[in-house]
């Protein structure tokens, strides 16, 4: 199962996030649940680079399928935007799969 934390603070901003595991939906390399997943993640941090440049600090291990994410200080509302629109994407693969394959998780920080 994947799954994914995403950290709110006391403004309710998603400022970071956290992906581990791998779906099990269906064998390596033809899981599409994963795929969307990684998907949507990476997309999510390469326009947090590369359209909005703030600053961001990662931390990756492929064979957990960890994937840890967190906004610097400084960040800006495009930012946020890009990690709210990575939720709803999460959570349409959630509803769509069900919780036994990915896992969307809420805390505040």
């Amino acid at each position: 199962m994947v799954t994914i934390t995403v950290y709110e603070n006391s403004g309710q901003e998603y400022t970071a996030f956290r992906c581990l595991g791998h779906a099990g939906y269906a064998q390596a390399g033809e899981d599409i649940v994963c795929a969307a997943v990684s998907v949507l993640v990476l997309n999510t941090i390469n326009s947090v680079e590369t359209l909005v440049s703030d600053s961001f600090d990662i931390e990756t291990d492929p064979e957990s399928g960890l994937i840890d994410f967190s906004l610097r200080e400084g960040y800006s509302k495009e930012s946020l935007l890009l990690i709210r629109s990575l939720v709803l994407g999460l959570q349409g693969i959630q509803e769509n799969y069900g919780t036994e394959y990915i896992r969307l998780t809420f805390e505040e920080v």
